[in-house]
């Protein structure tokens, strides 16, 4: 079974979630519901403790800085 979500993105985050998808080969719901389900599993909140709860911390794995 599954349910619709109806999910407003501000046009900066849309472009980088399309873009995230593309380069993962998966279409903007597949990458979604990766997204939602890794973060549900992982059992943190995504927000940064005593920060804007709008403004969610970046997923695990998803830090661009160069590794050594």
């Amino acid at each position: 079974m599954t349910k619709h979500v109806n999910l407003r993105l501000p046009d900066d985050v849309h472009e980088m979630a399309v873009a995230a998808a593309t380069a993962d080969d998966r279409s903007l719901n597949s990458w979604l519901i990766a997204v939602v389900r890794r973060a549900a599993e992982s059992g943190e909140t995504p927000n940064h403790a005593g920060g804007d709860s709008a403004i969610p911390a970046p997923l695990r794995g998803s830090d661009p800085s160069p590794r050594p």
